[in-house]
């Protein structure tokens, strides 16, 4: 044993200190690239820009300069939604994996998506001059009402949700509620304005939308980080938790109503974009560990991260068409996915 490794041990802490040091470190270095990915992004697209005049653009903005309106109005605007609908798909993920100890639940998955398209699509039949804000509010009561009928049906049997069931629950809702959403598209021909949150994008993002969805996205965020030492006891199971005086219907409670306000404000902004909340946690529990303290701020940045990459793809692999973002996303989650079901199969 060299002496480096006796004084570690000798020191009592010293191995959770090094522990913690590396968790932040590990997230400032993801957020550093998250922030150059950004500003990389913004000046790429089917009209390149050189960075330095987007650097100049976001720093000192020139209206009379034709460059700097496409920077400020129109590539600024949706990057920045990516950042912060992929941190908010991120976090969301790793709250509810934490609260319920199942590792395959996703905001996509536990029909939290679906639900909110769902009202989406009664908003634009029925609700067409509703505002802005009214429409994430409409979101998020749709999350909550596809979250519910999963939760539901998978307590319905003997022996509760379990994560497999959680699962198949949602497959189901979110089948059921998709098939609802497309039929009233297609009755009363609101398909065309339906199909853009259907297939997930960032493309009409601008920032009227921004100054009402960031300010709840971030407040969430920062909630979710204060919950998160109690989420990291009921990841150890309830009985513990309680045992530990830890209240845990209430941890519930706040985590469910963050986890609404992330997935419906998300859909609301960007569409039904799965997967982000099922793979992010899992990378940074193989980076940070498995201390909810690192996961949920590393779900943060790492979700920016993947979103802003997926974003600048979108983008730039057929100019000028654009992919949809929920496509490339899911490149990515569906494997993983598969490989998820078959693990918890065998250890079923």
């Amino acid at each position: 044993m060299n002496r480096v490794s006796a004084k570690v041990l000798a020191v009592p802490g010293a191995v959770n200190k090094f522990k913690i040091h590396t968790g932040w470190l590990i997230i400032l270095a993801g957020f550093a690239v998250l922030l150059t990915g950004m500003l990389y992004s913004v000046s790429k697209g089917a009209m390149p820009i050189p960075f330095q005049v987007a650097w100049d653009a976001v720093v000192h903005r020139d209206d009379t300069n034709p460059q700097h309106m496409v920077i400020y109005n129109l590539r600024l605007p949706r990057v920045i939604a990516s950042a912060l609908i992929g941190a908010s798909f991120g976090v969301a993920g790793a709250l509810m994996q934490g609260m319920t100890r199942n590792p395959m639940a996703d905001a996509g998955l536990m029909g939290l998506n679906a639900g909110a398209g769902f009202m989406l699509s009664i908003c634009f039949a029925f609700f067409s001059g509703v505002s802005y804000l009214q429409i994430m509010m409409l979101s998020f009561v749709g999350a909550a009402l596809g979250a519910g009928l999963v939760y539901g049906i998978a307590s319905l049997q003997r022996g509760g949700a379990s994560p497999m069931r959680l699962v198949l629950a949602g497959a189901a809702v979110t089948a059921l509620l998709t098939a609802l959403s497309q039929s009233i598209a297609i009755y009363y021909n609101v398909a065309r304005s339906l199909m853009f949150w259907t297939s997930g994008g960032v493309a009409g993002s601008d920032w009227s939308q921004l100054r009402l969805a960031a300010p709840i996205i971030i407040v969430a965020i920062l909630g979710a980080m204060l919950l998160s030492r109690s989420v990291s006891l009921m990841n150890l199971g309830e009985d513990v938790a309680q045992g530990l005086g830890l209240k845990t219907a209430l941890v519930k409670t706040i985590g469910t109503v963050l986890v609404l306000l992330l997935a419906g404000v998300s859909v609301a902004v960007v569409g039904a974009v799965g997967f982000i909340g099922l793979v992010v946690p899992h990378m940074c529990r193989a980076l940070v560990g498995v201390d909810y303290r690192y996961i949920i701020p590393a779900s943060a940045v790492f979700g920016a991260l993947l979103l802003v990459t997926a974003d600048l793809a979108a983008r730039t692999l057929n100019p000028p068409s654009e992919i949809p973002i929920g496509a490339l996303v899911a490149l990515i989650g569906v494997p993983f996915f598969l490989y998820l079901a078959r693990k918890q199969r065998r250890a079923g």
